[in-house]
């Protein structure tokens, strides 16, 4: 069986839903440059919030020129520690993702629940899926720019001369999808990325179950607006 099958087939084992089961858990999705970063980094230092740190085969790169570090913004792995790991049942869930491979371990999670924090890591919509199959409680929220000119202002200081036309088409090809895919789903929370400290807030709030329905209509009207924009 190939690697890829195998993704396809993938199932937690039992020790891992109950872990979810029994964690808080936030997810932030969103197009590039929506900001995530940014947001988990002020999340975190609240002391509310424990980064679970995912796991990819792709290789480290620039975030507004600082390179990626091991451990912290991923743990960076090859195709035969990741078959390894799949075979192991090493981790919640794992897929494929723009041509690489992104997963999120048993271990990390663990750690989030070992110290009573909210669990807090990036994720893409198809994984969010995968939760919500298992445990209808985790939190998915989708990230967003205030509107598509500002997003690829953003787009544009963000991976200036350190992407090809190729990677920034690619890149909005899985912003389509992404937004696609997470308004077909009834419950996804969207937050604007307009200002950086009131969109840590509305996250908080959203985590601990505060948020009015009213902000995540208008929200989610931007997410069409911008998918309308892709088309």
């Amino acid at each position: 069986m190939t690697l890829e099958e195998k993704l396809a087939s993938y199932k937690p084992p039992a020790r891992a839903v109950e872990l979810i089961k029994s964690t808080k858990v936030v997810f932030m999705v969103g197009v590039s440059a929506a900001g995530k970063d940014a947001a988990r980094t002020k999340l975190l230092k609240t002391g509310k919030y424990h980064h679970i740190v995912s796991h990819t085969t792709r290789k480290p790169r620039a975030n507004h020129g600082v390179m990626e570090q091991d451990g912290h913004d991923y743990h960076f792995i090859d195709l035969k520690t990741a078959e390894r790991m799949v075979d192991n049942h090493a981790f919640v869930e794992a897929k494929y993702f723009s041509d690489n491979i992104y997963g999120t371990s048993i271990a990390e999670l663990q750690l989030a629940h070992d110290e009573g924090k909210i669990a807090l890591t990036d994720i893409e919509v198809q994984g969010v899926v995968e939760y919500k199959n298992i445990e209808e409680s985790v939190i998915p929220i989708f990230l967003l720019p205030p509107d598509y000119n500002t997003w690829q202002k953003r787009l544009e200081g963000r991976y200036i001369g350190q992407s090809d036309p190729e990677d920034i088409k690619k890149r909005m090809l899985t912003a389509q999808k992404e937004l696609q895919e997470a308004l077909e789903k009834p419950y996804f929370e969207y937050v604007v990325n307009e200002d950086l400290d009131k969109t840590v807030k509305i996250i908080d709030e959203i985590a601990h179950g505060n948020f009015s329905s009213k902000k995540n209509d208008q929200a989610r009207e931007v997410a069409r607006k911008l998918l309308e924009k892709l088309a």
